[in-house]
């Protein structure tokens, strides 16, 4: 059973094989739209736009919001920076972090519902176990940003998580906190493949913001790999990339 439902500001796929499908697709839904009531910074009533107001110390922050805050710290900090919740504006914004977070958990969620077969889409952002409908690997396509219908590359991550950032679609909502008011022109795209979905989300966005030198950082992640697409139109991938473009 497949469904497609908005969440989060974006279209959610959502595919799992098992038994009470639908019940494993309204929980999973459910908790989606929990996410974005505590951290869409576009819903005046939500956790982190009360934050920014300073309506909430941080003492009274939801332990969702303090575990959000503390991967996307230890995010910067592995990532000299690159990688950075404050906006320029001083206001906080966990979006970069919170879609593969919220993923990750809703693979758990299912899997903790006897679901083992799945795959969840948000974005780019996609968790995934066991087998498709026709018994086989789930593949996912990665798009060419200058024609988004047309499919560049297929991919096989096996049950690992991968993230996509890039400007082609949502536009220029990743900025170098190093320089803020430099637009972010090298790159257009950057797929990460990593142990889990919430990995691989983390070191895209930050990967992404560093422009030409984000895809050797990704190389340098032992368990990651890359393909990045800049510019001109000219692709380069890590090392260990080319594993997971057949089936095993």
């Amino acid at each position: 059973m497949k469904e497609t439902r908005i969440s989060m500001g974006m279209p959610i796929e959502i595919e799992i094989l098992g038994q009470n499908e639908q019940e494993a697709l309204d929980a999973a839904f459910a908790y989606l739209k929990e996410v974005d009531e505590r951290f869409s910074t576009y819903k005046e009533t939500s956790e982190i736009s009360r934050i920014n107001r300073g309506e909430v110390k941080e003492v009274e922050m939801s332990e969702e919001m303090k575990e959000v805050f503390a991967l996307a710290e230890l995010t910067k900090e592995e990532t000299d920076g690159y990688f950075d919740i404050r906006r320029p504006d001083g206001l906080i914004d966990p979006s970069g972090i919170v879609k593969g977070w919220a993923i990750l958990n809703t693979a758990a969620l299912l899997k903790k519902r006897g679901i083992e077969n799945y795959f969840v889409n948000a974005g780019g952002d996609i968790a995934m176990g066991g087998k498709n409908a026709a018994g086989e690997e789930w593949s996912v396509g990665i798009r060419n940003p200058f024609k988004i219908h047309e499919i560049v590359k297929v991919v096989y991550p096996r049950g690992r998580g991968i993230a996509t950032s890039g400007s082609y679609i949502r536009g220029d909502h990743i900025y170098n906190p190093h320089a803020p008011r430099e637009k972010l022109s090298d790159i257009v795209s950057i797929t990460v493949i990593g142990p889990d979905v919430l990995e691989a989300d983390r070191y895209a966005t930050a990967a992404f913001a560093m422009g030409k030198q984000g895809i050797e950082f990704i190389e340098s992640l032992p368990g990651f790999e890359g393909y990045a697409i800049d510019a001109a139109g000219v692709a380069t991938m890590t090392s260990g990339f080319g594993a997971y473009t057949r089936p095993s």
